[in-house]
Order: structure tokens, then sequence, then C-alpha cells
């Protein structure tokens, strides 16, 4: 509860204090998401705008 009261004294509003608390106490990283497969993804998706990019730069 100590920090309920941290967070109520810095909002003007304790409905909005307690609106917004439970929301942030939650937090945490997804389950569903893997850094891993994101990683992966971007970097093979980088890897093939490289790819398109210089096929269709050829020198004329």
């Amino acid at each position: 509860m100590t920090q309920f009261t941290a967070v109520t004294s810095l909002v003007p509003s304790s409905s909005a204090a307690e609106a917004v608390l439970p929301l942030a106490s939650e937090g945490g990283a997804h389950d569903s998401l893997n850094a891993y497969a994101i990683g992966g993804g971007a970097l093979a998706g980088l890897l093939l705008l490289l790819w398109i990019t210089t096929r269709l730069n050829r020198d004329r």
C-alpha cells in the first residue's frame, strides 16, 4: 500500500491513480513474445530488403 500512497500524491485525482495502479503493477514481459524470434524476423526482413535493393540497383 505504500506504493499506492506514493502514486496518489503524484496524481491529482485519486480515482485516476486507482485506475492506473493495476495496469502499472501487472507489467512484465508477455510470454507469447520471443525476443529471438522477433530479432530473427527483423534481421531476415532487413536482409531481404538489402538483397532487393542490390538487385534493383544495377549499373546500366
